[in-house]
Order: C-alpha cells, then sequence, then structure tokens
C-alpha cells in the first residue's frame, strides 16, 4: 500500500469519536451522522482539490434496487463539491438513434477528462438489469454485453480511468416501506416510475439477472463493491469513507487568506432602487 493510502486512511480514522454509536434498530445517532457526513465531506472537497490540480481521472459507478439509496448517497458526496469537478451523469431512456449506435458509445461521451469524477446514477450495467428483465433487448444483444462489458472497462482502466463500481442492496422489508414512504409523500412520488411499480412483480427475475450480471462482470481490475443500504445514514458514511480510501488524493488545502480591502465607492452613485424589479417578498 502506498505512504498516500496510509495517510488517507489515518486522515479518515483521526477523529472518528462515537461513529459507531447506535441508537435502537441499527440506526446511527442523529448527531453522530451529521458529524461525521460533515468530516467525511470536509475529506470529499480535499479530495477534489487533489483531482483538479493532477488531472485524476475517476467514474463512480451507482446501481441497485429501486429506492436502495443510491440517489441520496450521491447527493451527500456532491453536496459541498464542485460540480465542475464532481458530475453526476443520469441517463434517460435512449432515443431511437441512440438504440442504433454501440451500446456503450452513449456512455463513453460522458467518461472524465483530467481533473474530473464522473458519477453515474445507473449506468451501462441497465443493459444486464432491467433491459434483461424487462426484455428491452434480446439474447444476442445481452450476451453480447455479457461478453464486452469485461473488456470494455478493463479498457477503461487501461487508459488511467479509476472505475468504482458500487451495488446498494437493501431489504425486501425497507424497500417496502420506502416505496410506500413515496406513495404518501408528494415531494417524493416522482421517484416511482411505471418502472419501478412493474418491477415488483419481478424480484426474482431482478435477482437472478444481479448474480449473473456478478459473475460475469466482477473482475480483477473493477470489482464490484456491496454496499448494505437498509440503515441509510451508514450506507452515506461507509460509502464515502470507501471510496475516499481508493482515490490516493493529498491535502492540498491553501493556507488561509486574507481577503483585500474592497474598493471605495468613489464618485460611484448607484441607481434608485426604484428602478429595480425586485421579487415579492412572501416570507
Amino acid at each position: 500500500m502506498s505512504k498516500s493510502k496510509n495517510t488517507n486512511k489515518k486522515r479518515l480514522q483521526d477523529d472518528k469519536g462515537d461513529a459507531i454509536d447506535k441508537a435502537g434498530n441499527g440506526k446511527l445517532k442523529n448527531k453522530t451522522y451529521e458529524k461525521e457526513l460533515a468530516r467525511l465531506q470536509v475529506e470529499l472537497v480535499k479530495m477534489q482539490e487533489w483531482v483538479k490540480a493532477t488531472g485524476y481521472r475517476a467514474v463512480v459507478i451507482f446501481e441497485g434496487r429501486d429506492a436502495a439509496g443510491k440517489g441520496g448517497a450521491i447527493k451527500r458526496i456532491t453536496e459541498c463539491c464542485s460540480p465542475r469537478v464532481v458530475k453526476v451523469v443520469a441517463l434517460p431512456a435512449p432515443t431511437e438513434r441512440e438504440q442504433t449506435q454501440w451500446y456503450f458509445q452513449r456512455y463513453v461521451a460522458h467518461l472524465p477528462a483530467a481533473g474530473e469524477v464522473i458519477l453515474f446514477d445507473r449506468s451501462w450495467y441497465n443493459r444486464a438489469g432491467v433491459e434483461r428483465v424487462m426484455g428491452f433487448c434480446n439474447q444476442d444483444q445481452y450476451q453480447e454485453f455479457m461478453r464486452s462489458c469485461p473488456e470494455f472497462e478493463r479498457m477503461l482502466v487501461r487508459s488511467g480511468i479509476k472505475l468504482i463500481k458500487y451495488w446498494f442492496s437493501v431489504s425486501d422489508e425497507e424497500q417496502e416501506r420506502r416505496f410506500q414512504q413515496r406513495i404518501n409523500d408528494p415531494a417524493k412520488r416522482w421517484k416511482l416510475s411505471p418502472m419501478d411499480l412493474e418491477s415488483r412483480s419481478k424480484w426474482v427475475e431482478y435477482s437472478i439477472a444481479k448474480d449473473t450480471m456478478f459473475a460475469h462482470t466482477d473482475i480483477k481490475q473493477a470489482p464490484w463493491y456491496v454496499v448494505n443500504s437498509t440503515v441509510k445514514k451508514k450506507a452515506r458514511l461507509n460509502v464515502i469513507t470507501h471510496l475516499l480510501s481508493l482515490i490516493p488524493y493529498e491535502d492540498l488545502t491553501p493556507e488561509p487568506i486574507e481577503l483585500p480591502p474592497r474598493e471605495e465607492r468613489t464618485g460611484y452613485v448607484r441607481p434608485p432602487m426604484e428602478d429595480q424589479t425586485f421579487i415579492p417578498e412572501a416570507f
């Protein structure tokens, strides 16, 4: 293990405090969660600055069951980072034109340039999951994906891209609870697509598809990492901690800066406030 990786592990363990404290049902106390999340988000910003300074390239794939917590984890990772460096890619269903392209073509367009980390909220593994189960691809297309995907990923790794793949695993009971929560919450109801509802009747088929996918694509150069996401807050902290441990970043935080004095308004006359259109103050 390199010196930089050892440094990262020590940094992530320092001041961990009561991170493993629990408050019944295996859940983290809110105070513990917020403290650890804030600490890890500072580390994410350090990682971002190192990525930008060194031209590092990384792709992080988030896959898993519906309502497994992928979106929440991505949101916490990006919350304090620059969208110009840490970017989220969540592609819609392919267009008619894209359906005639090489399968990986529309994903290649979103791969990172120097100094970027790309987070795929679902990815090319759609073919091994939803497309396979729902019949959106034929047997030949599916078999070709299983053959070519490991080679495609090895090619990415050889090109210098760090490829990290996460599978969020959630229990049947917890997934059902989250579905019901989304149904009852108008602000979350949009998360339940017709495809999500239809997939409920194909639980076993999705499980078989996932097992087959792992058997073909859990390769040494880009292994699958399984995230126990039954407790959302623990899953978020665990996946951020693990992600940081895989990127050999260094702390490039600049020294505190001193703001220069602001220029005086000599000779400047501000236009009348009445000439500007303000929004109504509802609060």
